[in-house]
């Protein structure tokens, strides 16, 4: 038996960076390594590009039923990107958690400031690109938007960017395995952390253990509670 006990829910991770830096490409390589992981399918109102799967990159509608979705307070957060809307539904994300499954959100800025207010305990991690170069070059290469949107979208990179340091962790996202490393290693040391501690197996008697030690006699295993 351990001597500690942790809390068995999962952790709520938020993962921002600038379009063309890889988030999803990041995460869903993550959670194919890792049963206890799980991304939520955001909602967007962006036309479908080619690769795009309906309820796997995201869960497509509508301009006007994003904004009918909004009146029923259908998400956890919402935002207004490159004039498009990005949305997390609430539904799942708290069973999900309960279950000890840590739960991945792949949201811009906007929205990730919103959880933070709601959940300030989930975790922020900021992916960059290696370098300006490299984020032109990713953008470039998807093929998928006008030049006006890339250099829209470019811009609003810029300015995300600079928001880095409302986050908790920040990693370069250069090559795959070596990102995706580094947010399994983030993840390990917050599952370390003494505030998910629920149950310490000792005895709480200071003056009982003494005389054990003292008797070289074998101390039997007790609960303590550590209170929140």
């Amino acid at each position: 038996m351990s001597i500690i006990k942790k809390k068995e829910r999962g952790s709520l991770i938020v993962i921002s960076g600038p379009s063309g830096v890889g988030k999803d490409t990041v995460v869903n390589e993550y959670v194919k390594t890792h049963d206890n992981a799980w991304i939520s399918v955001s909602t967007t109102s962006r036309p479908m590009r080619p690769g795009d799967v309906e309820g796997e990159t995201y869960n497509f509608v509508t301009t006007e039923e994003f904004e009918r979705l909004i009146k029923e307070d259908y998400f956890l957060e919402y935002a207004d990107y490159v004039d498009k809307y990005y949305g997390t539904p609430k539904k799942f994300i708290n069973e999900k958690l309960e279950k000890g499954i840590d739960v991945f959100l792949v949201i811009e800025i906007q929205g990730a400031m919103k959880v933070k207010e709601l959940i300030p305990d989930a975790l922020f991690i900021f992916l960059l690109p290696p370098n300006l170069k490299t984020l032109k070059s990713r953008l470039k290469n998807r093929g998928t938007e006008t030049k006006e949107k890339m250099i829209e979208r470019f811009k609003a990179a810029y300015h995300e960017m600079n928001q880095v340091t409302k986050y908790n962790y920040v990693v370069i996202s250069e090559e795959l395995t070596e990102t995706v490393k580094k947010i399994e290693a983030i993840l390990i040391s917050e599952k370390l952390r003494c505030d998910r501690i629920e149950e310490v197996y000792l005895n709480n008697e200071e003056e009982y253990m003494h005389e054990m030690l003292l008797e070289d006699k074998e101390m039997p295993n007790k609960i303590l509670e550590v209170e929140e």
